[in-house]
């Protein structure tokens, strides 16, 4: 039996360590990966460093009034350039080439200080075309026109030295080597310079030993080299040498340090040693990290509730965010320009304090804020109004497609989960706009209509925007308006309830029924319940229109006794702290035995909630009262649900009904269903029921209760009387008949 525990144990130990082992070796690896990049980085830097130091150390030779008449006229002086340019850039800085490129983009002098004649080549003069070209530009848009109609030579270089510069890398005779390229400008603003393409001053400098020894200082990179080819060998990296054309020009090889091989070779006999002994005390490790497991669990749980206030976000407040929107808004040309008003929600945020603690929800409005934060235009407000709610306002605001992009970063940077202890988060925003001058130039306007954008985000689906647009002002009112009038309805009473029978699986007796309630406006026009009972829920109404039908059913069970009678209930409900006690009310005043009642819920009342729930449902269960799980298959479906909760009877949904009469699989799937309720001790009750086939087959699989159609539509509480008072006489008279009795009934 020892062994039968311990070998076991081993093997898991065993594959374990050889998991860590190969993640050390995958951790190795990406940390040598990512010293090489790090490395590569410095180089590059390294390189871009020595090409500025050399178009700084131009500087002198080209913004220089002598250098300007002597070097960049149509004839040039020769022997100054050669003396006051090319000898002394190539004894001070080891510049040992020199070409001046002329107006017709033609070498006018050349100079080298280690190479013959002719070393000027056509391919060198297209590499370095890019530059010059880039050179000249800058140089052209220098002149400013003055009020005369003339124009000044004004550069930038008097702010910026490398405005009239560029640098890069050529090769010459197969040797990369450092180049840049300056424009020959007057030193003074007071001369005069005609706004035509200027003599371009090119400086080369061979990558040479004393080269990659200052690149080597800079990166504090060793052993580097210069190769036509990358260098594949261990151990050595290579980074690719670009022309202005972006043409490979050669490669500079270094030694690579190799931290995670360092690592690794370090770590490996240690990790032999401590493998051994962890196979050794494989028990008592075991122990010991449950122990500390359960331990860490309890701390855990106690940080994820804490709970902090606004000081997390160090975001403006709504009262701070108010006077700064109202500000932007004075302004009369940030409001000509335009201004974006927007109102952000975190989804489902209080899913997160709830299920995670609001230590991690604090967390979360942390990160949410930073990641804000961090794409919001220089322009940009961005505050914190609530508990999980943001606030934008964005000046200059370029037109919706320039919103849309921001607002588009703004996702973009949830993509990235929030790691939070060992879990990681994805969350999401829903967002709402409003647009000034479009949507109205004061801040309690936009901020109305950015709140009703949201919500129409929100019901679209979150996670998406939506702008204002004034058919969402028009559903707000109607929403409105029906939340008001379902208000006054049920003030006055004037709701109906109709009632859907349940037939019996011998066709004989009507079971129970099912309260569904109905409303007819005061105009007469009937209003579905898909319209009014989400508009409940999401205006807390729903607490009321439950105890109106709940009080209402209960009153009209008396007319039918020995019958069930189903409510259903939302989830809304649940959560209500007095729920039980409401219904333990409710049938006191109407002398309804407890047996009578069944509660019906939907999976969605358990979400983030189950310990409540499971509460609630055992009071119920204790006073007798019955509960049901509706539409049984149509959301997660989570067995566990049906196992931990104790429920009395399982209602199938419609859907699995719609293809039993000539698709197998759907007929074993609701068989399974119908078996598996049976299994746990369930009531089954099959919704949708349609056709005498259906009926039929959910007989033969032992379905206790059939409702739909085919037995009754829904009927008022007089309808109800008249048809069980008319099913009860056909089935004595039709007792023993093959054809099943809700055929007959629903002919009647």
């Amino acid at each position: 039996m020892a062994n039968a525990i311990i070998l076991p144990m081993f093997a898991i130990v065993a594959i374990a360590l050889a998991s860590v082992f190969g993640l050390m070796v995958w951790s190795s690896n990406l940390s040598d990966q990512a010293a090489e990049r790090s490395e590569r980085q410095l180089l590059n830097g390294a390189i871009d460093l020595k090409l500025d130091q050399m178009a700084k150390q131009q500087v002198g030779s080209v913004v220089l009034d002598q250098a300007y008449f002597k070097a960049s006229g149509p004839i040039i002086d020769r022997e100054w350039v050669t003396s006051n340019i090319a000898r002394r850039l190539y004894n001070t800085h080891g510049f040992t080439e020199t070409i001046l490129i002329n107006r017709a983009f033609e070498p006018s002098f050349t100079y080298s200080a280690t190479k013959p004649h002719g070393w000027v080549s056509e391919a060198l003069l297209d590499a370095v075309e890019p530059a010059v070209a880039k050179v000249r530009a800058r140089y052209i848009t220098g002149f400013k026109r003055t009020p005369s109609g003339l124009f000044s030579f004004r550069p930038d270089f008097r702010i910026n030295e490398r405005s009239l510069s560029e640098t890069g890398l050529v090769v010459v005779d197969g040797v990369p080597h450092f180049m840049s390229a300056s424009a020959i400008v007057p030193e003074l603003q007071s001369i005069a310079a005609t706004r035509q393409p200027p003599t371009v001053l090119i400086n080369l400098r061979p990558i040479n030993a004393t080269v990659l020894e200052g690149v080597s200082t800079v990166s504090s990179l060793r052993d580097l080299l210069v190769s036509k080819t990358p260098n594949d060998a261990d151990g050595i990296a290579s980074t690719a040498l670009h022309n202005p054309r972006g043409k490979v020009v050669g490669f500079i090889d270094w030694q690579v340090s190799s931290p995670g091989t360092t690592m690794m070779t370090r770590i490996t006999p240690v990790f032999a040693i401590l493998a051994l002994a962890i196979v050794g005390l494989t028990l008592g490790v075991m122990t010991y990290i449950r122990q500390t497991t359960r331990q860490l669990a309890r701390s855990e749980a106690q940080a994820v509730h804490t709970a902090r206030h606004d000081s997390l976000s160090g975001l403006p407040n709504r009262d701070r965010f108010k006077v700064l929107l109202d500000k932007a808004l004075s302004n009369t040309a940030h409001r000509e320009k335009g201004i974006a008003v927007i109102y952000i929600d975190l989804d489902r945020f209080k899913d997160i304090n709830d299920t995670l603690g609001h230590g991690a929800g604090d967390t979360v409005i942390r990160a949410i804020a930073s990641r804000i934060n961090s794409v919001l235009p220089e322009d940009g407000v961005v505050a914190r109004i609530s508990g999980d709610e943001f606030a934008m306002f964005i000046r200059d605001a370029r037109g919706r497609e320039w919103i849309e992009h921001i607002l588009t970063r703004i996702q973009d940077q949830l993509t990235i989960p929030i790691r939070i202890g060992r879990n990681e988060l994805h969350v999401s925003l829903s967002i709402g706009v409003a647009m000034c001058p479009q949507d109205g130039t004061r801040s309690a306007d936009l901020l109305r209509k950015a709140d009703i954008a949201l919500y129409d985000a929100k019901a679209a689906g979150r996670g998406r925007w939506s702008f204002f647009d004034p058919l969402m002002e028009h559903h707000i009112h109607s929403q409105d308006r029906i939340a008001r009038d379902l208000r006054k309805a049920i003030d006055d009473d004037t709701l109906e309830l109709a009632y859907q029978p349940q037939c019996g699986r011998d066709g004989n007796r009507i079971l129970s029924v099912e309260a569904l309630a109905r409303w007819t406006a005061e105009d007469g026009t009937p209003i579905p319940p898909s319209r009014f009972i989400p508009i409940a829920e999401d205006t807390g109404l729903i607490n009321d229109l439950g105890l109106w039908v709940l009080r209402r059913a209960c009153a009209d069970a008396e007319r039918w006794p020995d019958m069930l009678v189903s409510v259903n209930v939302s989830p809304t409900q649940f959560k209500h702290p007095r729920f039980v006690e409401k219904v333990v009310g409710t049938l006191a005043d109407f002398n309804l035995p407890p047996a009578r009642l069944e509660i019906e819920v939907t999976e969605s009342v358990f979400a983030g909630r189950d310990k409540e729930v499971l509460h609630a449902l055992k009071r119920l269960k204790d006073l007798g009262v019955k509960v049901a799980l509706d539409d049984f298959g149509s959301g997660y479906s989570s067995l566990s649900y049906l196992r931990r909760f104790p429920f009395d009877t399982l209602k199938i949904d419609r859907d699995f009904l719609h293809n039993v009469e000539d698709n197998q699989e759907a007929r074993d799937i609701l068989q399974i269903m119908v078996q598996l309720g049976k299994v746990l001790g369930m009531t089954i009750v099959a919704e949708g029921v349609e056709s005498a086939a259906q009926y039929a087959f959910l007989q033969d699989i032992g379905c206790h209760r059939m409702q739909g159609y085919y037995i009754s539509r829904p009927l008022s509480a007089d309808n109800l009387v008249a048809f069980l008072q008319d099913f009860e006489k056909r089935a004595g008279m039709d007792r023993g008949v093959a054809a099943p009795m809700p055929l007959i009934a629903a002919k009647g």
